[in-house]
């Protein structure tokens, strides 16, 4: 029979009791028998056994209410909120020397914790309620994932996406951005707040083309330290006839894009050879003209190059053969070009990229292109007469580049989207042209080559956007094991990633 919550200390103190009475006698006899052998007088051994005897009486007396007294109030505070029939009176403890001993600690938390989920006998009725509830969650077709405070799974439905490991454990089977995961989340979640939210778009559980590809938006609420052992909670919506329409979408205006490549390469040649055979003869506004042509032509093949890109990286199909190289060559491929943009935009562009920086590895075609995007918005976006500045130096094992306008700036809200596909501000969708893939594709590329890209900007000072590169010497064993291919630079600094950590417990 079970001991009710209001007799616990009575039955607690009790025990105590006896062990101590025997505890004395056992001594007691032990003191006797020694006695008795040595002097064989009893008399003797009565008379040297009894002070013992009260002392030991008189120590239990005393200490044993001492000792019980935390018993005594957990039992008190215990039965209080169990809501057992009781005349029971709350512990009070302010202002007693259990405020120091952490007893007072204790029993707040008992008294918090009964008022957040009160303990409730066990009917039933509640049984059936949660063997419902349970398996109506279990068949959602909506997948829920738990984590306790280690970050284990403790719980994932039919439709979680997890996968099981060959021992018999579960992991999330999700592919985060490197710079972006669940992980990285809840580190940052969890050093700032008690309690916080986060959504995630077009997260993939598996490459394009594997079978069975799922992709998901994923929902995550965090809450440190909560009562039912739960800490994370993930809600996976699939998506995947959403998403695959869009890639869709993609696919056709690729198909456009690369359609439109060839004529317009055709129109960008024929004025290189118009200007050279013509120049001679003409006028400086119509040289003018013939500089804003090309300038136009070469923007539209940068539209049509970016699409195309784009296309191949949402499909995580980047691949680049990344050689040594020098970062003021991969410049020197667009600088015609660039520098023609910013006289005819009566902008300034000061270029300072030392030759003798240290190699890097590149596929010089893509990183053109990304200082391409970043010079450009640079003049696009810079007033009339403003200076736009490109530096490089080592940093690390990073050759950095930078790039500095003088433009009109952005606010906080703005750049958080920036490097967002097609994101485009309203401001800046108003009075300039553009696709919004610009600073997407970048992005792209720059973490294909193993490095990383970001900015920094001020309403109405400008922005400085810069990027990282790997210098050659620091990668050139794993170039040369893939075979100069971008595959293990990607692999071994992040990249596109699965989130692995989580396993149940």
């Amino acid at each position: 029979m079970a001991i009710r919550l209001a007799d616990y200390a009575y039955k607690h103190a009790a025990r105590i009791r006896v062990i101590w009475l025997i505890t004395i006698f056992i001594s007691t006899s032990v003191y006797f028998g020694m006695l008795y052998v040595t002097s064989n007088d009893v008399v003797l051994s009565l008379l040297l056994a009894t002070p013992i005897f009260v002392l030991q009486t008189v120590t239990m007396l005393v200490v044993l209410p001492v000792a019980l007294a935390p018993v005594d109030i957990l039992s008190r505070a215990i039965t209080y909120v169990s809501g057992q029939a009781s005349v029971v009176v709350p512990p009070n403890l302010n202002g007693t020397r259990h405020a120091e001993t952490g007893l007072k600690d204790m029993i707040d938390v008992i008294f918090r914790l009964a008022t957040q989920s009160p303990l409730k006998p066990t009917v039933t009725s509640n049984d059936k309620q949660l063997r419902l509830s349970s398996s109506l969650l279990h068949d959602l077709p909506i997948g829920v994932v738990a984590l306790d405070a280690h970050r284990k799974i403790i719980y994932a439905n039919k439709a979680a996406p997890t996968l099981s490991t060959e021992n018999g454990d579960e992991s999330i089977q999700l592919m985060f951005e490197k710079d972006d995961t669940l992980e990285s989340w809840l580190d940052l979640a969890a050093s700032r707040s008690i309690s916080e939210t986060k959504h995630w778009q077009h997260i993939q559980d598996m490459l394009p083309g594997e079978k069975d590809r799922k992709v998901y938006d994923i929902f995550a609420q965090y809450k440190a330290n909560d009562v039912s052992g739960i800490e994370v909670i993930l809600v996976a919506l699939n998506k995947t006839e959403h998403y695959t329409q869009s890639e869709d979408d993609m696919d056709f205006i690729s198909l456009a894009a690369h359609e439109l490549r060839g004529p317009i390469t055709v129109i960008h040649g024929y004025l290189d050879v118009l200007e050279d055979e013509l120049r001679p003869n003409l006028q400086p506004d119509q040289i003018a003209l013939f500089e804003r042509l090309k300038v136009s032509a070469s923007r539209l093949t940068g539209y049509i190059n970016n699409i195309l890109n784009v296309a191949r990286y949402d499909r995580r199909h980047l691949n680049l053969s990344l050689q040594e190289d020098r970062l003021c060559d991969v410049y020197a491929m667009i600088e015609p070009d660039l520098t023609l943009r910013a006289s005819t935009q009566n902008r300034m562009l000061q270029v300072t990229i030392p030759s003798d920086l240290p190699t890097i590895a590149a596929d010089r075609n893509s990183l053109s292109e990304v200082l391409a995007n970043l010079i450009d918005n640079g003049i696009k976006y810079s007033h009339e007469g403003g200076l736009i500045q490109v530096t490089a130096a080592v940093d690390g094992g990073y050759i950095k580049c930078s790039v500095q306008d003088s433009g009109m700036g952005m606010p906080p809200p703005v750049v958080s989207g920036l490097f967002t596909k097609f994101y485009r501000s309203h401001r800046t969708s108003q009075n300039y042209s553009g696709t919004g893939l610009g600073l997407y594709i970048s992005k792209a590329i720059v973490e294909s080559h193993g490095g990383s890209i970001g900015v920094r900007s001020k309403e109405g000072e400008g922005s400085v956007f810069t990027f990282s590169v790997p210098i050659y010497s620091t990668v050139a064993d794993k170039l040369l094991v893939s075979n100069s291919s971008n595959k293990g630079i990607i692999n071994s600094g992040g990249g596109w990633i699965k989130n692995h950590s989580m396993y149940k417990g």
